[in-house]
């Protein structure tokens, strides 16, 4: 279910040349640990499996693509390169690194195989919010959202095979923070997160409509870390998530909206501004609201370790830390309310963003992504309801980014509010806290 690894084959196949797959490990990738590290390792120990399956050489490189892939390109006589899409800063550079470096006669094309509708087809500008964008997803749905061409054994094969991996060296070339465990509840590869996929169908998706902003209700899909790491396709989910859609409408439309429309958004976001990370990226309205209130008087003040420990003085916010921690995850709708609340007990709109980042980036098995830095979420009458698999967004929290102004208030101006009450308002608090509650 990959459109670039489709493209690579039938160009393969065109002209009878055998197929090879890379991938660039890089010793480190922003605030990802052993948590990340081992999750991707062990999904692409299956791809390597597959591969073999399939008669194509599946290679793993150590190293930045810039210093690994030009050379390995020239030693294998190979005639083209085909890579995949991600709007983010460091894969954009790697892959100009990348073309910078390659022979002159060897054709680099790109693919945008984790959006259903290539980002930059989608829109040719940044837009503004999920109205703005809906209609043109919409629109170039029937083009895209197509079952995939089946994913062929491949004739020819390679004049020389793939040295076999030692994954385990693999692991000593990282450069990452080993404190940050595993998690026990996502088993990590396709066919693992399909098995997710089937039991959210089976399971939860009735109930995603009506309960997928209550954090003791299991109505989530659950997929994300799967979608993230590219184990299983955002495209591959709706086809098999829309075969139920007489019988769960609601639930079904409230799903493409979240993991086609918003999700796109904020790819969307990420690809034409820049600042997709800082409070640069903000709406002038945001920037000014945000400057205005910076120096209001903050009810607490926390540490980014304090942070990080869970140790503030609200049960709720704490508990939603450490939720993260130990699981990698945390439920959408109190995605919203924890940055909000970085924003509300730090010294600047900088400060929390950076903080809320970091953490997400950290811990989160789904951090480093762009629905991580911006993801925006279903409003539901006053307030705004949660999402199954795109995280509350840092910057739609702290920034207001695809979100409007509300009412004034300190600190945070006229970025959308939330507090400890509201929350009360939309399910039982109380039973979350005891879930998470410290152990010492």
């Amino acid at each position: 279910d990959n459109w670039a690894f489709l493209y690579a084959q039938r160009l393969a196949l065109k002209q009878e040349l055998p197929l090879h797959v890379c991938f660039c490990l890089v010793p480190k990738f922003l605030e990802a640990t052993i948590r990340h590290y081992r999750f991707m390792l062990r999904g692409l120990q299956e791809v390597a499996e597959e591969c073999a399956e399939l008669n194509i050489s599946f290679h793993l490189l150590l190293g930045y693509a810039k210093d690994v892939l030009p050379t390995f390109v020239t030693e294998h006589g190979v005639g083209g390169l085909v890579t995949d899409f991600s709007p983010l800063r460091l894969p954009r550079q790697w892959v100009e690194d990348v073309r910078e470096r390659l022979p002159e006669d060897v054709p680099f094309a790109q693919v945008d195989a984790h959006n259903i509708v290539p980002c930059w087809v989608a829109s040719p500008k940044q837009e503004y919010s999920a109205r703005t964008i809906r209609g043109k997803i919409h629109a170039q749905l029937p083009e895209f959202l197509t079952e995939f061409p089946p994913v062929v054994r491949h004739p020819h094969p390679p004049s020389c095979p793939a040295e076999p991996i030692a994954w385990e060296a693999c692991y000593s070339s990282l450069q990452v923070d080993h404190t940050v465990k595993e998690v026990e509840w996502a088993t990590p590869g396709t066919a693992a997160g399909m098995a997710v996929l089937k039991s959210f169908i089976a399971e939860r998706l009735k109930s995603f409509s009506t309960h997928r902003n209550d954090p003791n209700k299991a109505a989530l899909s659950n997929l994300s870390p799967w979608l993230h790491f590219g184990q299983v396709s955002t495209q591959r989910a709706i086809l098999e998530v829309q075969k139920h859609r007489r019988s769960y409408k609601d639930s079904v439309d409230a799903f493409v909206e979240e993991a086609v429309v918003r999700r796109e958004l904020a790819e969307n976001f990420c690809y034409y501004n820049e600042n997709y990370d800082s409070v640069q990226g903000a709406y002038d309205w945001a920037q000014t609201t945000l400057k205005l209130h910076a120096k209001d008087k903050r009810p607490y003040l926390y540490s980014l370790q304090e942070l990080e420990q869970g140790t503030t003085h609200d049960p709720l916010w704490n508990a939603a830390q450490l939720q993260m921690v130990q699981e990698g995850k945390m439920h959408g709708f109190l995605r919203m309310y924890w940055a909000k609340k970085i924003l509300e007990w730090t010294r600047s709109p900088e400060e929390a963003l950076q903080f809320a980042i970091y953490l997400n980036d950290r811990y989160e098995l789904d951090g480093r992504d762009p629905n991580g830095y911006v993801g925006k979420l279903q409003d539901g009458g006053t307030g705004a309801d949660t999402v199954s698999l795109c995280p509350a967004g840092c910057l739609w929290s702290i920034c207001g980014i695809h979100d409007q102004g509300w009412a004034e208030r300190p600190v945070f101006g006229k970025i959308r509010y939330m507090n400890y009450a509201g929350c009360k308002r939309k399910f039982d608090v109380d039973e979350f806290e005891r879930r998470y509650a410290p152990t010492h």
